[in-house]
């Protein structure tokens, strides 16, 4: 039996596999947590043209917060899975 990788996010323990990073696909993100399209939205991410690339590389040229997003979208995540 392997032991789960296990990441902090605002002082929680989080698995890896549920962490969105900024070097996932929108498109992929979407799919797997259908409630982020909301966040991606409200963010003003361009999920449509843009989907099909990273998060990073979506967002680079907007001005968006990157970080503000990423914590946005796992928090989405993880109120999901409770």
């Amino acid at each position: 039996m392997g032991l789960k990788k296990e990441t902090y996010f605002e002082g929680k323990i989080w698995e890896e596999m549920k962490m969105i990073t900024k070097d996932m696909v929108i498109n992929d993100v979407i799919r797997k947590y259908p409630k982020t399209v909301t966040v991606f939205s409200n963010f003003k991410v361009d999920a449509c043209c843009g989907g099909g690339f990273s998060i990073e590389k979506t967002v680079a040229t907007s001005g968006i917060d990157m970080n503000a997003l990423l914590a946005a979208l796992n928090k989405v995540v993880q109120a999901g899975s409770k």
